[in-house]
């Protein structure tokens, strides 16, 4: 089967072209892009297309690349061993599979997201060589060498905080989401909001990308702002003229904290709002 886009996911060419050539080599799909443009949705998209299990591991700042695998719960082990209890003669009632683990053994091939691989330390991605190309690892406690049934499809997502190992890089198919362009965006923005009307649609449209263009913005909205930003100009019935008119504050959107998530950005947006007023 090859991934086309979902009714709720609006895929570019490109970003098509990318997920079936992973599927077809057989290699994880590697994601970049800025924080937004639906990164971690292509797992559960792509998922949902293929009528694939989905299984998710969210990496965090303190994530060890064993716990995909597997972890050994030593002091469950040694309290029930003071308690007398019978299960500690056995192991395996204390390793906690992790979700590779759980996608190696997935009674049908499945689709495994491997999030935000760039939070973890340096040598999370290569603790993982292994593991990713020969889809097998050895539990050690219980002496049991696990293999993939059904090789999963991986989808790992960064947000560029750290640079990836070459090794790892090597292994991946990797693309890159580029921030839709407004024919794009109004597709998006169709999917996720049907019934909004075109007039509202396409100021707040020419808003967003007027203020993502402005220099000097230390966090450009995203598609997810975007988003909740006309889900909240639809639910305040604010007019389009709202949008565009110098009297009512083009440069400062109303219901802008949606879209401007820090102080210095405002600041930017009054500023420029003073000198406008002071040239005029």
């Amino acid at each position: 089967m090859r991934f086309t886009g979902t009714d709720s996911y609006v895929a570019t060419e490109d970003l098509m072209m990318a997920v079936n050539a992973a599927l077809v080599l057989e290699r994880p799909l590697l994601i970049k892009g800025e924080p937004g443009t639906g990164k971690t949705m292509l797992a559960v998209e792509v998922a949902r297309a293929l009528g694939r299990p989905l299984l998710q591991w969210h990496v965090k700042s303190t994530s060890k690349a064993q716990q995909g695998l597997y972890e050994y719960d030593a002091v469950a082990r040694l309290r029930d061993s003071q308690l007398g209890d019978a299960r500690v003669k056995d192991i395996a009632h204390y390793i906690k599979r992790g979700p590779l683990w759980e996608a190696f053994e997935a009674p049908a091939p499945a689709v495994l997201l491997i999030d935000e691989i760039d939070k973890a330390d340096i040598e999370f991605p290569n603790d993982l060589l292994r593991e990713l190309d020969r889809m097998e690892f050895f539990v050690y406690e219980t002496g049991q060498m696990v293999r993939a049934q059904h090789r999963p499809a991986i989808i790992i997502t960064s947000n560029n905080e750290k640079e990836l190992p070459d090794a790892f890089l090597r292994r991946c198919f990797f693309h890159y989401i580029r921030f839709p362009d407004r024919e794009t965006m109004a597709r998006i923005v169709a999917v996720h909001h049907p019934a909004i009307k075109q007039r509202l649609m396409q100021q707040a449209l020419h808003a967003f990308f007027a203020i993502r263009d402005v220099p000097g913005l230390k966090k450009k909205p995203s598609t997810s702002e975007l988003l909740d930003w006309l889900k909240l100009l639809a639910a305040e019935d604010i007019p389009p003229e709202a949008l565009h008119n110098p009297d009512k504050g083009s440069f400062i959107p109303p219901l802008h904290g949606a879209l401007l998530k820090n102080e210095q950005d405002v600041h930017l947006f009054e500023r420029l709002v003073f000198l406008s007023r002071r040239d005029a």
